[in-house]
């Protein structure tokens, strides 16, 4: 009992999830710290808050039933653009992914607020720098990005196949769906710098996300 206050406590206090081995390191030896968070887990199973797992990390977190009770509406300023929502869905697929390899993917250069809207609303993360000329900056998604969309790991993410029988995919050509905004009456806000890069040949859906067979 004294291991489980002592795991409850230290994940309490924590101010980001926690994996296994760190909590390890607080117990005993000899002490199977899986166990341990399991029947804690089932403590909590009922309760307000739970204990949840996101990509082999430990936090409390309000339990998903009570969030439509617990959620406050209010006027939103801005949304997520069909260009931002891609972004957001290579980078989830591709991570770690660095901005270059972003436009190249989309086939089209990247306006400066798409990364940065992403960034702001806490769904994207900077991971690092590719040790390649220039070392550019790599992102990937958060553990805020798995609590939004109720996902327990990356690999929780729908397949190619899943996506398909959802209807989440385009079938038009890329070219079609958004290689030719500058005709568009009602194109998205995401547009093109007057110093941005040409565009190259735009890939489909299925290789936006990199789920192409």
């Amino acid at each position: 009992m004294d291991h489980l206050r002592l795991i409850e406590a230290i994940l309490f206090a924590s101010a980001e999830p926690l994996d296994e081995r760190t909590l390890g390191e607080r117990l005993p030896a000899g002490v199977e710290v899986a166990e341990v968070l399991a029947e804690l887990q089932a403590q909590y199973a009922p309760r307000g808050i739970n204990l949840m797992r996101r990509e082999g990390k430990w936090a409390f977190r309000t339990a998903t039933d009570l969030a439509g009770q617990l959620m406050i509406e209010q006027t939103l300023t801005r949304r997520l653009s069909r260009a931002a929502i891609e972004v957001l869905a290579i980078i989830a697929y591709n991570q770690p992914i660095t901005r270059a390899e972003i436009e190249e993917v989309r086939g089209v250069a990247l306006s400066k607020g798409t990364l940065d809207l992403l960034f702001e609303a806490g769904w994207i993360r900077p991971k690092g720098r590719r040790r390649t000329p220039g070392r550019p900056l790599q992102w990937a998604t958060s553990d805020a990005f798995l609590d939004h969309f109720g996902l327990e790991s990356l690999e929780d993410l729908p397949n190619l196949k899943e996506l398909k029988a959802a209807g989440l995919l385009d079938t038009r050509p890329a070219a079609d769906a958004y290689g030719n905004r500058a005709v568009e009456g009602d194109a998205p806000v995401d547009t093109l710098d007057d110093d941005s890069e040409p565009e190259i040949e735009p890939l489909d859906d299925e290789e936006l996300l990199g789920l192409s067979e």
